[in-house]
């Protein structure tokens, strides 16, 4: 039976919740037909907080066996790398994890905050947090870009903020049946993480005639100038919906790009960054003089419905 144990550290529950609603599998699922034993959930454990101290000193002394530990939540290192400003019974916490992460065959980190440091690790960052493999983009946080954990793996970077809930329970089911995980770049799960939340979005023909939204609430493509990272972001929001309903861009709000080790942007969420008229990230993969030539060409070929905004959003 492949166990688990959840510690968050510097978080604020996002992820927890969001796994609460994963439905393929759901955490039902998880245990019912994956086998998967949760030692310790912060919100799903009805065990006082003595047993989790019980369990890590059995897990560290090698009298119990940890598959997986799953962290939630950026590392806090302040003050004077100490980590005492997020502590547990005493100790810091990213002492504790650390700890833990030796014992455990896979370490993953649930969300952008323990994959890359995430909202906390942004702007002055006065807590100095850092995430578990990353600090933003640059490899090394918590753990050198060497570490390993038993298994062999790095840190699993289920990146999102929150993470997509199926993406979480659909990476810890196949950690539970032995089925090999192919990471990328960043060490995310490949399966989940190599196609464009730009992909299935229901404003695509918007953004291929340059029909584009002037104010929140308009029907059209949010990329030029509400600051969507849709055409760079890579997610599965808008083929895998949300609660099976929903995404952000469906709903009209731009995608922020929370999956990136660089979220949140230091600068405005709903404008986008420009030089001239053109965006400085451009769709991953396009050419900015082909992207200027095709943009003015494609305005003027936009068929009278899409001019008018007059498609579904």
């Amino acid at each position: 039976m492949p166990s688990v144990i959840w510690l968050q550290t510097g978080a604020c529950s996002g992820d927890t919740m969001s796994i609460l609603c994963a439905e393929r599998p759901s955490l039902q699922s998880l245990v019912d037909f994956y086998a998967v034993e949760f030692l310790w959930q912060p919100s799903l454990t009805d065990k006082p907080v003595s047993e989790l101290v019980n369990m890590i000193d059995a897990i560290t002394n090698d009298k119990l066996a940890l598959d997986v530990l799953c962290i939630e939540g950026s590392i806090i290192t302040a003050p004077n790398n100490t980590g005492m400003y997020d502590t547990f019974r005493g100790q810091a916490k990213m002492v504790l994890v650390e700890k833990l992460a030796e014992k455990a065959n896979y370490t993953v980190a649930m969300g952008t905050c323990a994959a890359f440091g995430g909202v906390h690790a942004s702007g002055c960052n006065p807590s100095d947090c850092i995430g578990l493999q990353y600090d933003k983009n640059q490899p090394g946080g918590l753990f050198a870009p060497s570490w390993r954990s038993k298994s062999g793996f790095p840190v699993i970077n289920v990146a999102g903020c929150p993470a997509h809930p199926n993406t979480m329970t659909q990476t810890l089911a196949m950690l539970a049946s032995g089925q090999h995980i192919e990471l990328d770049h960043l060490n995310r799960p490949k399966a989940f993480f190599q196609t464009m939340v730009h992909q299935g979005c229901t404003r695509n023909e918007y953004h291929e005639y340059n029909i584009e939204a002037q104010e929140l609430g308009d029907n059209a493509c949010m990329y030029l100038n509400m600051g969507c990272q849709g055409p760079v972001t890579e997610a599965i929001c808008n083929q895998d919906l949300w609660n099976n309903r929903n995404s952000k861009t469906r709903a009209g709000v731009p995608c922020f790009g929370c999956t990136s080790p660089d979220f949140p942007k230091e600068h405005d969420l709903f404008a986008t960054e420009k030089i001239g008229q053109i965006p400085r990230h451009l769709p991953t993969g396009v050419d900015r003089s082909a992207y200027m030539a095709y943009k003015n060409l494609a305005k003027n070929a936009a068929p009278k419905r899409v001019k008018d905004k007059k498609m579904e959003p």
